[in-house]
């Protein structure tokens, strides 16, 4: 049977972020792609002028649609805008017999916060423990767990603290760190190290939602999560390398890449 692969994620109309830049990975990776929308966003390139989140009971309702009739076999969460919508997507997930990877989406690339405090600490207490796996950046593991991150040993002790959260796994990803960008995987028994080549380019709009939705195709399609998380990090590097220069600000990556 065709993958089918999820996302309950917001929606970004210049197409490089949110469920479009879900659908555009899902789709390259030969999956079939699913999207319920939790929140729409005013946003191109250079600036994020409003977000209005949903009402939470209709991302419930399309979640219940999607599972009843084309059930996925791995899904993901993005950008949830509020305390109530976290919490209604974590009763849902309560019955997803398929693995969730929760991107912790909690500042746009612009600077504009997405998600409040509340929202955050739903999110460290009703989300996570639903979650396979949990990619959030260095600012977001910040967030998350109080650290400080300024090196690797910080990296390894925010990502025991986010484990001891509930999640059965945690990526942080480096990208933040100067040098090498180095992503850490930590799923409480093993340490994976993924290393990239740093590029030089202001057009990495929306890589985190690209990343974290080839990790779900890949894991739709059965793979193991370490070999998922590699093949989305290759993944997501070309897609950095090989931008298509679209924007006057920070532009979208290639999600046609090899």
């Amino acid at each position: 049977m065709l993958p089918v692969a999820l996302t309950i994620a917001g929606s970004d109309p210049s197409g490089g972020a949110g469920i479009q830049a879900d659908l555009k990975t899902f789709h390259r990776f030969g999956v079939y792609g699913e999207a319920v929308i939790t929140l729409i966003t005013v946003q191109n390139t250079v600036r994020v002028s409003r977000v209005e989140v949903l009402p939470a009971d209709l991302v419930t309702e399309q979640i219940e649609a999607v599972l009843e009739d084309i059930p996925p076999t791995a899904a993901k969460t993005g950008a949830l805008g509020s305390a109530a919508m976290v919490c209604a997507v974590a009763r849902a997930a309560g019955a997803f017999r398929f693995p969730l990877v929760v991107d912790p989406v909690m500042v746009s690339k612009h600077g504009s916060p997405l998600l409040p405090e509340d929202a955050v600490r739903a999110l460290r207490e009703e989300l996570l423990p639903r979650a396979a796996l949990v990619t959030p950046n260095v600012p977001e593991a910040e967030a998350l767990t109080g650290i400080v991150i300024r090196d690797g040993e910080d990296i390894r002790r925010a990502a025991e603290r986010i484990l001891a959260m509930g999640p059965r796994a945690v990526l942080i990803k480096g990208g933040h760190l100067a040098g090498e960008a180095v992503d850490t995987l930590w799923d409480g028994a093993e340490w994976t190290e993924f290393r990239g080549v740093r590029v030089d380019t202001p057009h990495t709009h929306g890589t985190g939602c690209t990343y974290s939705a080839a990790i779900v195709s890949a894991l739709a399609q059965g793979t193991v999560l370490v070999t998922a998380v590699g093949e989305a990090k290759r993944f997501v590097q070309e897609a950095i390398a090989t931008n298509p220069g679209l924007g006057r600000g920070s532009g979208p990556v290639n999600h046609w890449a090899g």
